[in-house]
């Protein structure tokens, strides 16, 4: 998800820019890390390559 594209309903502005507190902390929000420090999307990567490894691990035999 991206905040680019989001209006702050208290100042009008882009959340993206951070104008205000309210725009600084959705924006903190959408932007917040993951488990472990890494985004969802690097550790939905991670566990498919992982499950695809092992799957051609045990194919292989």
């Amino acid at each position: 998800m991206s905040c680019e594209h989001l209006i702050c309903a208290r100042c009008s502005g882009p959340v993206v820019e951070g104008r205000c507190p309210a725009c600084r902390a959705a924006r903190a929000e959408v932007h917040r890390p993951g488990p472990f420090g890494i985004s969802p999307i690097l550790l939905g990567a991670l566990i498919l390559a992982l499950t695809l490894l092992i799957a051609l691990k045990l194919g292989l035999h």
